[in-house]
């Protein structure tokens, strides 16, 4: 039986999302983290208390509501924070929810769509504390942020991480870009406006957004609070 009605503490969610894995994604943040990587670009993300707490089957409800009309077609389910596995309950129960949903679909690309999974915490830790968790995955991207070591391959943000790929529906869809060189293209960001806030998806190279906030106040725009600064 599915925990689908378990809590589940979000920071934000939105579609589609499509600089963190291949296609049009949706993309989850779960709020709180307790590792908080130096430099992390969404320390907005880290407070456990601050939160907008709803069931699974709401989270379930609203994946499916975004992708109901989207001729474009959905490819998968990115999920963020915070730290995923801090709620590892919750998450578990929505791994659960999106893989049923997933065999109730006919057509492709949405029938085969594949579910990704940011983690700052080793992978040999994911590995002993949660292998029933990583079982319900697709892919996985593991291990603490490190400032000191950029990278310019996708979606990751420091080169010490790597992307496993944990199920044959992964390897096929990530194979082309799963060691993608830094020759290749480099990294996008979605920038999103909501009311009086500016915010940003993806993984941003080492001092971009400082460079950005540094080119609007030339501009004359000044951003009160950020989520990269401490």
């Amino acid at each position: 039986m599915l925990k689908k009605n378990l809590a589940i503490n979000i920071n934000k969610a939105h579609y589609p999302v499509t600089v963190l894995g291949p296609g049009r994604r949706i993309g989850i943040w779960l709020q709180g983290c307790a590792i908080g990587c130096k430099g992390c670009v969404s320390q907005d993300t880290w407070d456990a208390n601050v939160n907008r707490i709803m069931s699974v089957d709401q989270l379930l409800a609203w994946c499916k509501q975004v992708v109901s009309s989207d001729k474009l077609g959905f490819d998968g389910v990115t999920i963020s924070g915070g730290e995923p596995f801090d709620q590892p309950e919750a998450l578990s129960a929505l791994l659960d929810a999106l893989n049923k949903w997933r065999n109730t679909l006919k057509n492709p690309p949405a029938s085969n769509f594949d579910v990704l999974c940011y983690s700052g915490y080793p992978l040999t830790i994911l590995q002993k504390k949660y292998p029933t968790i990583l079982a319900k995955l697709d892919a996985l991207i593991p291990e603490p942020y490190i400032d000191t070591k950029p990278t310019k391959q996708l979606w990751r943000g420091s080169e010490n991480q790597s992307l496993q790929l944990l199920t044959n529906r992964a390897q096929i869809k990530y194979a082309t870009v799963v060691e993608q060189t830094p020759a290749q293209p480099n990294k996008h960001i979605q920038v999103m406006l909501d009311g009086q806030k500016v915010w940003y998806i993806g993984i941003p190279q080492r001092g971009d957004m400082q460079a950005l906030e540094a080119r609007c106040q030339e501009q004359g725009i000044e951003f009160t609070q950020a989520s990269w600064r401490t």
